[in-house]
């Protein structure tokens, strides 16, 4: 009898462990999804780069370091699931350059948008991410020589990368992501919600399920 009581209360406590990380998880959701609508400057600024059509009612925002070897691992994936679902997805990149010195990586991706070169040096740097970042090992004297490739002005990014604008967005991308608690890049949230646990079936899953939603088929 006494194996039966004990076994029944150690039942309940699981459950209730099952259902109270079930309603912490619903009400996360319900709570980004409330700032996306109230506080979408949390998510968007006017000055994040973006990147699909402005009608997409999916906003799949990236809180990202050029630095990052997982930012460079998923940037394929997301370009496929854009190709995939064309018009229907926004992607939003926010910048969380954690480590030290990773501002400076920040910097000369956005001297680089300064020549409308943003997203062609953000891929070459992600390509090339092997040999100047590898495993944290930083060698950005060895990420000028990529550079050229996507057609940038060398020495004006020296020059441009100083400016105190640039030092303002990252300034505050860090400010929204600590009131959004990103631990970690790359952070996701796909309208609001935040992807709780981290992978490439997870994000799928998440962007899927917001797509159905705004559009039924």
């Amino acid at each position: 009898m006494k194996y039966a009581m004990f076994g029944s209360a150690i039942l309940v406590l699981v459950l209730a462990f099952v259902i109270g990380s079930n309603y912490y998880k619903d009400q996360q959701s319900e709570k980004y999804g409330f700032m996306a609508e109230e506080n979408a400057e949390l998510f968007i600024r006017d000055h994040s780069q973006t990147l699909g059509s402005d009608d997409a009612k999916v906003y799949l925002v990236e809180f990202m370091d050029p630095a990052c070897e997982t930012c460079a691992a998923f940037a394929p994936f997301i370009k496929q699931i854009m190709a995939a679902n064309p018009g229907k997805i926004k992607l939003v990149l926010r910048y969380a350059p954690f480590h030290d010195g990773a501002d400076d990586f920040v910097k000369i991706l956005e001297a680089a948008r300064m020549q409308g070169k943003y997203w062609e040096t953000l891929d070459v740097m992600f390509k090339s991410q092997n040999v100047w970042a590898s495993h944290g090992n930083w060698q950005p004297q060895k990420l000028w020589g990529f550079l050229p490739k996507a057609g940038v002005d060398i020495e004006q990014i020296k020059k441009d990368m100083h400016d105190p604008a640039i030092a303002k967005i990252i300034e505050q991308d860090m400010a929204d992501v600590k009131t959004l608690n990103v631990q970690k890049t790359p952070g996701y949230f796909v309208n609001g919600k935040p992807l709780q646990t981290f992978g490439y079936r997870q994000l799928q899953q998440l962007i899927q399920t917001e797509l159905d939603a705004k559009y039924p088929k």
